[in-house]
């Protein structure tokens, strides 16, 4: 029987589960040193942190760390594969929005007021970026914000670490973003929920398998009287208009999935049809509560005398 843990971690819930019970301390401590790497590389709530650095100095061909170059390849290919809905230089309009810090001390939503959705547009800088090996220019007076695929991808990096390293099955799984590595002997059963309130489902992950969730309703805060949420469209780096309050993708690994959960937000009414067309397995809930899964998405279990959830 399988060991699990539970933890906080960057005021999101964290847990881990090892097929192999006694190797669940080792594997523990491999994740924290994962989740320390990406935390001193990536932060922008450190003033040590080396994107923090970068904000203060610029990068202008830059030596930066193997680790933070990882992480910002896994943030361009983001950006590639979602066509820019997913931009990694949005850290400065974050910022100029009241995400400066650590979520759990940002104002928590006092009014009824609306995210704004509408504005100038910004010029899409992204592709500008130049990172060969660990020499990183960026754009002028751009900063970067790594906090969704960098979550993502540690939650990659840790699992495969420790499946690589204790040769067991493990799943690690941040705030949403679930990775799996190793040989399971049976598939992961993951519950699918936003907050308690939703419709809730339970899947099987297979090993080798991702997931992620991306939320509108979580990460919110207020912000000169106006309701805010941290996924921002690109072309106007303000809130994206809600649409869904979720969005569940399952792919190869959890950047993928995350990608496409991330700019399923973004898309609004055009995501349903959009992640059909890439083929993915994907579950949307509407602000509403309404269900909604692409072809792939399994179907909710059916109970004698229930009624399926999706409706």
């Amino acid at each position: 029987m399988g060991g699990k843990t539970t933890w906080k971690i960057w005021g999101l819930s964290a847990a881990m589960t090892v097929e192999t019970a006694h190797l669940l301390k080792p594997a523990k401590a491999i994740v924290d040193s994962v989740l320390a790497e990406v935390e001193l590389a990536s932060s922008r709530f450190r003033p040590d942190s080396e994107v923090m650095q970068l904000a203060r100095t610029g990068a202008n061909n830059t030596s930066i760390s193997p680790t933070l170059a990882l992480l910002i390849d896994g943030a361009l290919k983001a950006a590639r594969d979602s066509d820019g809905d997913v931009d990694p230089l949005l850290g400065g309009e974050l910022a100029n929005l009241g995400y400066d810090r650590d979520f759990a001390r940002l104002p928590a939503i006092t009014a009824k007021g609306v995210s704004i959705i509408q504005g100038p547009l910004r010029p899409i800088l992204w592709p500008l970026i130049q990172l060969n090996g660990t020499k990183l220019t960026l754009p002028a007076g751009t900063a970067l914000d790594l906090g969704a695929t960098a979550k993502a991808m540690a939650a990659d990096l840790a699992a495969a670490r420790v499946a690589e390293e204790l040769d067991t099955a493990a799943l690690v799984s941040l705030g949403g973003d679930i990775a799996t590595a190793g040989n399971a002997k049976e598939p992961w059963q993951v519950l699918v929920r936003d907050t308690d309130a939703d419709p809730w489902q339970q899947v099987s992950l297979h090993s080798g398998f991702a997931m992620a969730t991306s939320s509108t309703r979580k990460r919110r805060w207020s912000h000169r009287g106006l309701a805010m949420h941290h996924i921002l469209d690109p072309a106007f780096g303000l809130p994206a208009h809600r649409v869904h309050s979720s969005i569940t993708v399952a792919e190869s690994t959890c950047l993928q999935a995350n990608t496409y959960t991330t700019a399923g937000i973004v898309r609004g009414a055009k995501a349903l049809q959009w992640l059909e067309s890439m083929n993915l397995p994907a579950r949307l809930v509407g602000l509403d509560g309404t269900v909604q899964g692409t072809s792939r998405w399994p179907a909710p279990a059916r109970k004698p005398g229930s009624v399926s959830e999706n409706g």
